[in-house]
């Protein structure tokens, strides 16, 4: 296998250090992050995951109204403050505060939600 045609997971930076993929980051406790953005990716993508995971077990389940929602949002919005405060320990105030990060893509998530709990029922 050549060099090309392999996947890098670590690029070496100028003064010797080595820098994680993003996918390495993720599942590191502590990981740090270089630049704001990757980690507001990283709780975006991570979010619409966990959308599409509970509206297809609340379409089989079948939870509906507004004790559906309502548990929808409080396991979405719980997973992440979870993830960024414990896990990842990263300092709030530096992304806008913990409703910054709590919030982040929470709209897409929701309506990403709806869509297979929609079409299951």
């Amino acid at each position: 296998m050549t060099s090309g045609s392999k996947r890098k997971e670590e690029v070496h930076l100028a003064n010797g250090a080595i820098k994680q993929s993003t996918w390495s980051k993720v599942f590191n406790s502590n990981a740090v992050w270089e630049e704001k953005d990757e980690f507001l990716d990283v709780i975006y993508w991570f979010r619409q995951i966990i959308a599409v995971v509970l509206g297809v077990i609340w379409g089989i389940a079948p939870l509906k109204g507004f004790l559906g929602i309502a548990i929808f949002c409080i396991i979405n919005a719980g997973l992440l403050y979870v993830y960024f405060s414990s896990f990842q320990q990263v300092d709030e105030e530096e992304y806008g505060g913990t409703w910054e990060l709590t919030k982040e893509g929470f709209m897409t998530s929701f309506a990403l939600f709806l869509v297979p709990l929609v079409s299951i029922q």
